[in-house]
């Protein structure tokens, strides 16, 4: 059972940080933040490519309000929402040399700086959105968030991502013999990439910005990606078949940078800590309704929605787990996530 958010008192003194934004990155931050310069050593940036009232979003700003409320205002943060500081792997690196303070990020742009956040990122592995939370929540979940330390960055959490599912504009995928030849946008993720390919498609690694009008203009066929960001992103309104192939249910996380949380005080790390897991059920319970209202607008839209038998995708998937689980630990990562399926 997790310690009920409580917070310490903040210590005497507040600890000075120094906020380093380069180049663009720096006008923008100080165009958005403007009158806040008094308070702008406590106020924690932190960047995230969906829009402001996404679940993501809408969590680290809670996150946000609990460090603000607990702490009088000493810390809080401060939410650059829709990319306005770039695509995740831009801001990600920008976080690891201490450029941003936070960044929520999908596994995908991790799997190739840490190995061990690859099991989570393999696909099928999970069986459900419930099995997939049991494993965030767990000591499997902490380990995987420790493994970012070494690169700069500290995981605080992991919030949903839910079930991706692909779509396109050519028709219904039923089969992996339905993909044969499809142009499909994935993450900038070797591991994507082939799980794409090993179905019979090819994998577009493009950012997710530029996905629209790639769709609109014939660029690539399709995508893959849950139901509130195919509506999010408005990609249904140019891709008319969705099938509900489930095949990845990565969580995504929130990191920090690791020059911000070494200028913490030992208390101000605790605080910050407690209150990005006290987002995470707040972000489970917007997500849920997201998903459901999601949902109805794409049934109620023209978009044809397909159920899909998975098990021939998932048979396809052995050379892609045999190709990126090379390491004991991550072995024993995916053996500890497989024994928490089902009823465990």
């Amino acid at each position: 059972m997790r310690t009920p958010f409580r917070l310490p008192p903040a210590p005497g003194a507040p600890t000075q940080r120094r906020t380093v934004l380069k180049g663009a990155l720096a006008l923008s931050a100080g165009a958005l933040i403007g009158g806040c310069e008094a308070r702008l050593s406590n106020l924690f940036t932190s960047s995230d490519t969906h829009p402001a009232d996404y679940p993501t979003v809408q969590a680290v700003e809670e996150m946000g309000r609990l460090l603000e409320r607990e702490t009088g205002g000493r810390l809080g943060i401060k939410v650059f929402a829709g990319g306005q500081l770039g695509s995740e792997t831009d801001t990600l690196e920008i976080t690891s040399f201490g450029g941003l303070d936070l960044n929520r990020v999908n596994l995908a742009p991790l799997n190739s700086m840490e190995p061990a956040t690859i099991p989570f990122a393999l696909p099928f592995v999970f069986e459900s959105v419930e099995h997939m939370r049991r494993v965030a929540d767990s000591e499997v979940g902490d380990e995987v968030l420790a493994s970012l330390e070494p690169h700069g960055l500290i995981g605080l959490c992991f919030y949903d991502s839910g079930a991706r599912h692909f779509y396109n504009t050519r028709g219904p995928i039923r089969t992996p013999a339905d993909m044969a030849g499809l142009k499909l946008r994935v993450p900038a993720s070797d591991l994507y990439v082939a799980m794409v390919n090993v179905l019979g498609a090819n994998a577009v690694p493009i950012p997710y910005g530029e996905v629209y009008q790639a769709l609109a203009q014939g660029v690539i066929d399709g995508a893959e990606n849950n139901w509130p960001s195919f509506v999010s992103a408005r990609h249904y309104e140019v891709a008319g078949f969705y099938s509900l192939t489930a095949h990845l249910l990565t969580p995504e996380v929130l990191v920090m940078s690791a020059a911000a949380w070494n200028e913490l005080s030992p208390e101000d790390r605790t605080l910050v800590k407690r209150a990005a897991r006290a987002s995470v059920p707040y972000m489970r319970r917007l997500w849920d309704a997201r998903v459901a209202e999601a949902r109805e607008t794409i049934l109620a839209s023209s978009v044809k929605v397909n159920e899909v038998e998975t098990e021939p995708f998932a048979t396809l998937m052995r050379p892609v787990w045999d190709e990126f689980v090379t390491t004991p630990q991550q072995a024993s990562l995916v053996e500890r996530i497989l024994a928490m399926g089902g009823s465990a």
